[in-house]
């Protein structure tokens, strides 16, 4: 695609276009192969040589547990050494027999698909086509993103995955697949809880038979796929202890299993975020033993904090809902951007959002650096490029910045920037159509 960028700054135009050849392309692929193969070879080199696998081990051992009938989470007050979902023991059970170097191979191999189907179905989305786009589309969001995916790598995390499936579920829903849509997002959030927060858009939106797959799926997958194992007792113990321990435990020491490190620097959803600078509370987790360190300009009551969280999370919601177009009026474009601000706000308001999450940010970015290069608008470019400086600020100052709330302002402004973006979408729609009427 040549000259893609109209009404434009000439330069950026003529840079676009000097990129977009088919040399850089293939020159991108072999790059994001060896980066790719950079980031799954250190954590397998960390097994082999006895060093810490980080997350992975924790993996290994919960696989084995599950196998071996053990018991999954504590019974008393005590930290979940594992804090996922009991189905995610399930998927982990049989790779845990490939011992931990044989796991770590094969979950940096789940990462490195997830990543590179994330990149195409974001592409889809935004574009309606994964073929045969700008290359800017395809290099711009992954390399913003490069760090947060590494995490991914290195600590063992599944956010790359979980973003495949909730990008693959998108998709089902234009090609009008309810019920594999519903099923993807099910998987995910048995994986990891926070993507079950996608049923409240599909009742919205009445995608009737993609919500009820997902119960459905969600049901089969915590209670009737661990049972043959475990037996349904246990499955249902593991569900009560797992529910109790992490969907139900928020106070003011903190999040589910996190007490002080989910009100840490490292914690960029809103609720890390006010918590820290609303109340009076330490933000560097780090070790037992330090120095207390605040980020608070103000020193409110708990329940204060969580009465403006709440309200927050009202404007934002209201503000989404208030951009929607009809159905009547549902293009590819208004989609990617719909779906893009679905994912800013699971971002935002998901209760633990660690720096590894954002690799999610992939998907937004795509959709605006898409749109910037098929209608020029400087009134996008600039809140995406403050956002990015943002995000950057956590190489140089990554506890000072981050404590503060970097990453989770930049995901505030890249919403507002798509949420204007789609207003004046949707009122160019409306414009158009009372003229031909």
């Amino acid at each position: 695609m040549r000259g893609v960028i109209r009404n434009g700054s000439t330069s950026l135009s003529a840079f676009a276009d000097r990129v977009n050849t088919d040399a850089a392309f293939r020159a991108v692929v072999w790059l994001f192969g060896a980066v790719l193969l950079v980031f799954a070879a250190i954590p397998v080199a960390n097994a082999l040589l006895g060093e810490s696998i980080k997350d992975y081990e924790l993996w290994h051992d919960t696989g084995r547990k599950f196998l071996n009938g053990e018991a999954l989470y504590p019974t008393r007050n005590q930290k979940f050494p594992f804090m996922y979902p009991p189905t995610c023991a399930v998927f982990l059970a049989p790779v845990s027999l490939l011992g931990p170097t044989g796991l770590v191979v094969a979950l940096v191999v789940v990462n490195a698909a997830a990543w590179l189907a994330s990149i195409l179905l974001a592409v889809r989305l935004a574009a309606g086509e994964w073929k045969r786009q700008h290359l800017l589309v395809y290099v711009i969001p992954s390399l913003v993103i490069a760090v947060y995916a590494w995490s991914n790598f290195h600590l063992g995390q599944p956010s790359l995955v979980l973003l495949a499936l909730m990008l693959g579920a998108f998709v089902a829903l234009q090609a009008r697949r309810g019920s594999l849509a519903g099923a993807l997002i099910a998987i995910a959030a048995a994986i990891k809880a926070f993507p079950f927060i996608l049923i409240v858009y599909l009742v919205y939106r009445r995608y009737w038979v993609a919500a009820a797959s997902l119960l459905v799926t969600l049901a089969f997958l915590l209670i009737v796929l661990p049972a043959p194992f475990r037996g349904f007792d246990q499955a249902r113990n593991d569900l009560q202890l797992w529910t109790e321990g992490m969907l139900l435990k928020y106070d003011n020491t903190g999040v589910a299993q996190r007490p002080g490190r989910s009100n840490s620097w490292k914690n960029q959803s809103i609720f890390g975020v006010a918590n820290r600078l609303l109340r009076h509370v330490d933000y560097d987790e780090q070790f037992a033993v330090h120095t207390p360190l605040y980020a608070n300009v103000a020193d409110l009551s708990f329940s204060v904090v969580n009465r403006i969280i709440a309200g927050v999370a009202l404007f934002f919601g209201l503000a989404y809902i208030a951009v929607l177009p009809r159905r009547a009026r549902r293009t590819r474009e208004t989609d990617a951007m719909e779906f893009a601000l679905l994912v800013l706000l699971i971002l935002i308001f998901t209760p633990l959002a660690f720096g590894y999450l954002f690799a999610c940010l992939l998907f937004p970015l795509t959709v605006i650096v898409r749109r910037l290069l098929t209608s020029w608008s400087p009134a996008l470019l600039v809140p995406t490029l403050t956002a990015v400086a943002l995000l950057a600020l956590t190489i140089p100052l990554q506890r000072l910045a981050q404590a503060y709330g970097n990453t989770m302002f930049a995901t505030m402004i890249l919403f507002a920037a798509l949420v204007l973006e789609l207003w004046k979408t949707k009122r160019q729609s409306a414009i158009e159509s009372a003229v031909r009427v």
